[in-house]
């Protein structure tokens, strides 16, 4: 009965051992070296044990093994486990993009997501792939998130950065930057600015979040000599935003804004394209930065650097980032357990409110 009741208190954590050849399985290991991890959640690699242990060997890491199970509902909660999505031999090229190492971290991505649906997991940490090499007929996303959304049959999802001070999303994401003018829409940028407000409120427990829009042009525009989307598509959206009870501002100019660190003063950033948000982001918090998928019916967050192939098998990795994900993942969880349930209670007949007095 004890060990029962300590299992369902765990958020039991689905990791995806990412491309084999960059810093995947050390960043990894070296957090699940801590075990203290191991008294707040069970934890499950969807990996390979002989890659494992290749990289534990090149790591020189003796004081850790991980523990081998067919299926995550197997796992014990006390140690990490692992589940081998490929049993074959497998040539490690470390530092190297290969078609098997793409191969391999789709294998895993897959097998972590199924758990996902049939829950025998309750959240996923994805470790850095290459977004070239994991290209097949089973995966033709530009990243996780957009293979998420599918998977989890969602249309209006959002990337969310999120560091010790920001918490910035992308409304276009991974699309060419030729591109971002011809797809944002006023329509889009308002279903983005809702998924984030949603965002704050159920996973980060915030009440009445405050979300900064950032403008598309320099200067926003500057009255419409700079361009007019600001007046055309982004104001309308916050307006629109505003009249739903949702504090957004703006449209304000990406420079200036974050030069007078007026970020500070806000819950959530949007930001229009890829680098408007990432540069800032990164400069910040390059080693440390977690990225989140808002908007899905599962958690999912991932480490924000990618394989780093430069340093793959030298032993230099950080694992902060990656150690922030696994955290992060596990409070979002619990936030979305609390939000619902006040919510349930809130939605449910007075007569049916259950009596806390009850002994």
């Amino acid at each position: 009965m004890e060990q029962t009741v300590e299992k369902e208190k765990r958020v039991r954590v689905g990791i995806t051992h990412g491309d084999v050849n960059g810093i995947g399985y050390e960043i990894i290991i070296k957090t699940l070296q801590d075990q203290r991890l191991m008294e707040l959640y069970t934890i499950v690699v969807y990996g390979s044990s002989k890659v494992a242990s290749y990289h534990r060997k090149m790591l020189n890491i003796i004081d850790f093994n991980f523990n081998l199970v067919k299926k995550a509902d197997q796992a014990h909660p006390r140690r990490p486990n692992i589940v081998n999505i490929h049993d074959e031999e497998i040539k490690i090229d470390l530092g190297k993009s290969t078609s098997i190492a793409g191969e391999l971290s789709f294998l895993s991505l897959e097998a972590a997501t199924e758990d996902l649906l049939k829950n025998n997991i309750d959240v996923v940490v994805t470790a850095p792939i290459n977004k070239k090499n994991i290209q097949s007929p089973g995966f033709t996303f530009p990243g996780h998130t957009e293979y998420l959304a599918r998977k989890f049959s969602t249309d209006n999802y959002l990337m969310l950065m999120i560091n010790s001070v920001l918490r910035i999303g992308v409304v276009t994401g991974h699309i060419p930057l030729c591109k971002v003018k011809e797809t944002l829409m006023e329509e889009m940028i308002l279903g983005k600015i809702q998924v984030l407000n949603h965002s704050l409120m159920r996973d980060f427990g915030i009440v009445k979040p405050r979300i900064a829009i950032l403008a598309l042009n320099p200067h926003a525009g500057d009255d419409g000599l700079l361009g007019t989307e600001e007046k055309t598509i982004i104001q309308p959206a916050i307006d629109k935003a505003y009249s739903q009870n949702i504090l957004a501002y703006g449209p304000y100019p990406a420079d200036g804004f974050f030069g007078a660190a007026s970020f500070k003063s806000f819950d959530g950033i949007l930001a229009m394209y890829h680098d408007q948000g990432m540069v800032p982001f990164k400069l910040m918090s390059f080693d440390e930065g977690v990225n989140f998928t808002a908007g899905l019916p599962y958690v999912r967050t991932s480490p924000a650097h990618g394989t780093a192939y430069d340093l793959a098998g030298k032993n230099e990795a950080s694992p902060e980032a990656f150690r922030n994900a696994l955290y992060l993942a596990g409070d979002i969880f619990m936030h979305r357990q609390e939000y619902d349930e006040l919510h349930a209670n809130q939605l449910r007949p007075a007569g049916n409110q259950p009596d806390n007095n009850r002994s």
